[in-house]
């Protein structure tokens, strides 16, 4: 007869509650991102089969992206609060770069240069979520972050690279707030019974249903450091369960 001790019980049972809870964050996600890919695919082909692609503006390329950011920002669940598509540096004809990009509750074009020059001027190729999908070829979910581009709030951007003929040309991106994301998820998460943390690839906390814990919050060095992390099938994020 095998016996369990209270602590080898505690540990099972954390361990249950941490892959249930990788479970809920990555099926929260999956929609989101398998619609993103599909984005990014189609509008590789669109591009390549554009007449302009060897002249592309800032222009003809809004006009191919609206549609498809409208169709993301339509999504059901997940509370998306911006989409489109943000081009490679130097891919336009008549802008260094340019995001495509609609946002809101009633979602309007993000027109950077009526805002500030500053960030009209920004290398967005070297934020992460620019940078890693450019370098891995890989989707990828950035945050949190204070989204000093498009929102100014803490932010969770989902980004797929686009490719003509194997050149990257740019990503297709979305952005959920935190604000959303704690609405949508702690529920569920807090019906677990422990206290869940999701952090990211960094070691920062995303949500928590501990109030101990806030978002942006680093791991390191804290009370969390030391605690085991499960991680969500498919995504740069842990679990880890108290």
């Amino acid at each position: 007869m095998v016996t369990v001790t209270s602590a080898q019980a505690s540990g099972i049972a954390a361990q249950t509650t941490a892959e249930r809870a990788a479970e809920i964050v990555s099926e929260y996600l999956r929609g989101p991102i398998e619609a993103l890919d599909a984005t990014a695919a189609q509008l590789g082909i669109e591009l390549a089969s554009s007449p302009h692609v060897g002249a592309l503006s800032s222009q003809r390329l809004d006009a191919l992206v609206e549609p498809h950011a409208h169709r993301i920002l339509g999504l059901p669940d997940a509370q998306i609060y911006g989409a489109g598509f943000i081009a490679a540096i130097g891919l336009l004809t008549d802008e260094r770069n340019h995001l495509s990009w609609w946002q809101g509750d009633d979602p309007r074009k993000l027109l950077l240069a009526a805002q500030s020059v500053n960030k009209a001027l920004i290398d967005y190729s070297e934020l992460e979520w620019f940078r890693v999908p450019m370098e891995t070829g890989r989707g990828h979910v950035a945050g949190p972050y204070v989204d000093y581009l498009c929102s100014d709030e803490y932010t969770i951007t989902v980004a797929a690279p686009v490719h003509i003929d194997g050149r990257f040309v740019g990503v297709a991106g979305l952005d959920l707030l935190i604000d959303s994301v704690e609405r949508q998820l702690l529920p569920l998460l807090s019906e677990l019974g422990d206290n869940v943390t999701v952090i990211n690839s960094v070691g920062r906390v995303v949500v928590s249903t501990n109030p101990r814990h806030a978002t942006g919050d680093a791991v390191r060095g804290g009370p969390l450091a030391d605690l085991s992390r499960t991680p969500c099938n498919g995504l740069a994020l842990e679990i880890i369960v108290e």
